[in-house]
């Protein structure tokens, strides 16, 4: 596809939506989904403790320049969808203090994505795209509260890099508050999470999640590091070998005094450890105890109003990790950039945002990666069409696709749809 017609392909989308807003809007478009909760479902869940949500994102992405090719149209077209449950337990059956979540998800196509295809990346341009799947369910967990609410348990079938909570910030592990949601933020995954922790897949585990003081939390993690998210868990982690991620992660999270109101912040650093066997892709010697660190942190800068509620204003990131060059193939990283809420005059819960990831390939796979590095660059803009749906353009650029000199700069251009029913 050209880029005229992947253009045109745009705007003809977009003609399309504002004719169904045109037509509809007395129905939906004031509701929160594009259901009203699943036709008044939700209302009655909600009076026996229990929360329904489904969201489906559609992307599409063509590689326009450089890269491994940009005539192949397979991949191009990818999308996913999210089944989420959440239940009060003292509703449910008396227990204080308890909840339930079940995540369920779907992926297609077949291709998953493009990158393997037409761009080469080894960060990924499509942190949303998996293997086709059509139900996996990815998270079923518990999770208790205790000691006044200041400690979490959660244990379970887990996402690691899901998080807690801290003075309304992400956090625990490798979160943040502008770059961690491949479904509205960034799509290039150097961009959602730290590509340096080999996090596992959706698997059985367990998090501790400490919060003494407003601004100061600890957490703990340990997950089956040989996780498969289409499986129970309960093969890998209580057969064969018995491998488990930790993670450690500690932050603060300050409010900065500022002329409309406080400026919120985050400031996380973080230790984990890999005991399971592994080498880098070009090592033949298998190694134990793979350790790295990383730092993760975020901040307001610029509050447009001085409402609490109210989040238009500018917020900066900042993301580093560290990973031995004999177990892993990235062996340091950074990304960094910025969000602005409410850029455009009249369009408030709209969201632009740039951001650039740089990763260094290990010496150790010189044969893999002939460049030491892959930059990435992505700038997006969010358009909160209904309070059900966003439209989100983006166009990324990378250099030195994969780490091989022989695959020129690519230029990514991308369009995505989120639909929450």
């Amino acid at each position: 596809m050209s880029k005229v017609s992947f253009i045109s392909s745009v705007v003809l989308l977009m003609a399309l939506v504002g004719v169904s807003f045109a037509e509809h809007s007395g129905d939906v478009q004031g509701s929160d989904t594009l259901s009203g909760g699943f036709w008044g479902l939700n209302d009655q869940l909600a009076e026996e403790g229990i929360e329904m949500d489904l969201g489906i994102t559609s992307i599409y992405q063509a590689n326009v320049k450089g890269g491994l090719s940009t005539n192949r149209r397979r991949g191009r077209y990818s999308g996913s969808y999210d089944l989420e449950l959440k239940a009060d337990t003292y509703k449910l059956f008396g227990i204080d203090g308890g909840s339930l979540y079940l995540h369920g998800e779907g992926w297609w196509p077949k291709a998953g994505g493009i990158d393997g295809i037409s761009v080469g990346s080894a960060f990924g341009v499509n942190g949303d795209a998996g293997a086709r799947d059509s139900f996996v369910i990815t998270e079923f967990w518990w999770e208790q509260a205790m000691l006044d609410n200041t400690l979490l348990l959660r244990f379970g079938k887990l996402d690691l890099t899901g998080g807690f909570e801290c003075s309304g910030c992400p956090v625990s592990f490798d979160a943040s508050s502008f770059a961690h949601d491949e479904a509205c933020e960034f799509i290039n995954s150097a961009l959602v999470n730290n590509p340096t922790i080999p996090f596992p897949d959706y698997g059985l585990g367990a998090a501790l999640y400490w919060n003494p003081i407003e601004w100061w939390y600890a957490s703990v993690g340990v997950a089956d590091a040989q996780a498969d998210a289409r499986e129970t868990g309960l093969r890998t982690t209580f057969g064969g070998e018995d491998y488990f991620f930790y993670i450690f992660e500690t932050g603060v999270t300050p409010k900065l005094d500022s002329v409309k109101g406080p400026l919120q912040g985050a400031y996380r650093v973080g230790v984990w450890y890999d005991p399971q066997p592994k080498v880098n892709s070009d090592g033949t010697k298998n190694y134990r105890d793979d350790m790295g660190f990383y730092t993760s942190c975020d901040q307001m800068v610029f509050m447009e109003n001085s409402d609490p509620t109210d989040s238009q204003g500018l917020g900066i990131f900042f993301r580093y990790g560290y990973a031995p060059s004999r177990t892993n193939d990235i062996t340091d990283f950074y990304s960094f950039g910025l969000e602005y809420e409410g850029l455009i005059e009249g369009r408030d819960n709209d969201a632009l945002g740039i951001g650039f990831a740089h990763g260094i390939f290990s010496n150790s796979a010189s044969t893999t990666y002939t460049s030491d590095y892959e930059n990435a660059v992505e700038l997006y803009y969010n358009s909160r069409i209904t309070d059900w749906l966003s439209i989100s353009p983006s166009i990324q650029y990378i250099t030195n696709p994969g780490g091989n000199k022989a695959v020129s700069d690519a230029v990514v251009l991308g369009l995505r749809a989120q639909i929450a029913f």
